[in-house]
């Protein structure tokens, strides 16, 4: 920035960033020369090299520019893979970054990584995991939200036109439990467990679920299947995707009983069969929902491939999560892995 000294004014500088609209609004580390080229010497690339293009504004993210953010953000060098790798899935056609910044639902990008690279780097995939606390989670997920905001202008009021928004528009990136009972993430996606991925996820809030209680499979997947009805409207089936967020001790009730991530999908999806008379506009006293035509319908309440399932956090404590999707498919978003290249 003309006319600041860094090294004798960095507050002055990054007072200067707010200025020019480069934060999301928390402090940010100004880049130099050599944090640029310390992050690119790590991913093996040369500052010209192009990522892919997030529509909207057809802006051409450059290597130069992810590392300039990742180092804003307050990435270590090592992380700069990860960022690329989900930049490079932000700029397909089918995660459709510019419909999720430009529709008004309170949706972002939410990053699962996986792979031997989640913890060669330090990711929590453990207490906590979807909070504050550890570098790795929170500084590369808020790189991606920056590259979005200062090479794609996914501003507020400007491309990011979100109603309410959510936490989650600031970073929202973890990493999965790899040694339990389920594949993981990457694996079911057909990727093997040795390589390292980064899925990026349309999604909302994380809502907690509830369920102390239950200690058979039966039980608790009734539970989740209750829960995840009420994604985005109890009565508005298919247009939305979800993510399940799956804690130890939930999952240790179906490694107990035997139970596949496969079974748990197929129990899931049965529960998930929604009665038309409950769903058409005015069931309930609920003017929202469904065609009165679609009355005798049974509908499931995801689509295929609809519904993603990630195992991670504490392990005390029987609580999980839903994270609630965007517009789902070809009409809005698809969840997309790619491959982390370390």
């Amino acid at each position: 920035m003309s006319g600041i000294d860094e090294a004798t004014d960095p507050a002055a500088l990054i007072e200067a960033y707010y200025d020019a609209g480069w934060t999301d609004g928390l402090p940010v580390v100004p880049p130099s020369d050599a944090s640029i080229a310390a992050m690119l010497a790590v991913a093996g690339l040369e500052g010209h090299e192009e990522l892919g293009v997030i529509a909207g504004r057809n802006a051409v993210v450059l290597a130069e520019k992810a590392a300039i953010n990742a180092v804003m953000a307050g990435c270590r060098p090592e992380y700069l893979p990860w960022v690329i790798a989900a930049v490079e899935a932000v700029c397909t056609d089918e995660f459709n970054i510019h419909g999720v910044l430009a529709t008004t639902m309170p949706v972002g990008p939410v990053i699962i990584c996986n792979g031997p690279g989640t913890r060669a780097i330090g990711m929590n995939s453990g207490m906590n995991v979807l909070g504050q606390g550890n570098r790795a989670n929170l500084t590369i997920g808020r790189a991606v939200q920056l590259v979005i905001r200062n090479v794609g202008g996914g501003r507020p009021g400007e491309i990011d036109r979100a109603t309410i928004g959510q936490p989650g528009k600031f970073t929202c990136c973890f990493a999965e439990h790899e040694d339990a009972f389920w594949e993981p993430m990457h694996v079911e996606r057909g990727y093997r467990a040795e390589q390292s991925t980064v899925t990026l996820f349309a999604g909302e809030g994380v809502r907690g679920v509830v369920d102390q209680i239950s200690r058979t499979p039966e039980s608790l997947t009734r539970t989740f299947a209750r829960c995840l009805r009420t994604t985005a409207h109890p009565k508005l089936p298919l247009a939305f995707d979800a993510m399940v967020v799956i804690s130890p001790e939930h999952l240790r009730v179906y490694e107990e009983a035997g139970w596949t991530k496969a079974r748990f999908r197929e129990e899931l999806d049965a529960l998930l069969q929604l009665d038309g008379h409950e769903l058409v506009r005015g069931a309930d006293g609920i003017e929202e929902g469904l065609p009165e035509g679609l009355a005798s319908v049974t509908l499931p309440k995801f689509r295929d491939g609809g519904l993603l399932i990630a195992h991670t956090g504490g392990g005390a404590g029987l609580f999980s999560g839903i994270i609630g999707g965007w517009a789902s498919g070809t009409m809005g978003s698809e969840p997309v892995t790619r491959e982390v290249r370390t």
